[in-house]
This record gives structure tokens, sequence and C-alpha cells, in this order.
């Protein structure tokens, strides 16, 4: 199993900024690809942004050029720092880890964190 524990959600203005924390703990070997995902209310989750071991990254349209993804895979945590916020990015925000052994695939979820924009 694999434990994942968030930090850096809250309330911003417009324009503001965030950074949001995950770190993994647990059974970390053959984690594979760390990203965040968000679930507007509403709405149904979406991705946000992924970043693999390497360090190759994929991002939501919406949130290219704003949001950068970012891992340190000693510590086994990935970061997310949200910048002009904007109120459509409201929503909880779920760190979301890919792990494989010997080609048995899980996937683990944190217990999300609330981004709040007021415009």
């Amino acid at each position: 199993q694999v434990q994942l524990v968030e930090s850096g959600g809250g309330a911003v203005q417009a324009g503001g900024s965030l950074r949001l924390s995950c770190a993994a703990s647990g059974s970390i070997f053959g984690i594979t690809v760390m990203g965040w995902y968000r679930q507007p209310p509403g709405n149904q989750r979406e991705l946000v942004a992924t970043i693999t071991r390497e360090g190759s990254t994929n991002y939501a349209d919406s949130v290219k050029g704003r949001f950068t993804i970012s891992r340190d895979n000693a510590k086994n945590t990935v970061c997310l720092q949200m910048n002009s916020l904007q109120p459509e990015d409201t929503a909880e925000y779920y760190c979301n880890v890919r792990r494989e052994v010997f080609s048995f695939r899980q996937e683990y979820w944190g217990q999300g964190t609330q981004v709040t924009v007021s415009s």
C-alpha cells in the first residue's frame, strides 16, 4: 500500500498562487507516474498534470502556462505550483500515484485538498 498526504490547499483571490504538495510513503518501490487531478463542484474528476519518474510532464490545456508540476524522487514527493489562479480552478485537488511491480499495476489517491479561488 502507498499512503499519500497532501498539503497546501486554501482560499485565494483571482490572480493569486498556491503550491500543493503530496508525500508518498509505504510501498513506494515501483512508483512510476505521479500527478494531480481535480474535481470541480458538480463535475467529474479531471486531469491537471502528471509527471513521470524521468521528468516528462503532461498538462491539461486549461492549466498550461500557469501550473507547474515537479517531483523529488528521493523524497517521493510531487508538487503543483499554481499561478494566476482563476475562479474556474476552484476544485478539490487529488494527488495520484501509479505503481508498477512485476507488471502488476496499482493506483493510489490522496484524500484531497480544497482550492477555492474568488473573483
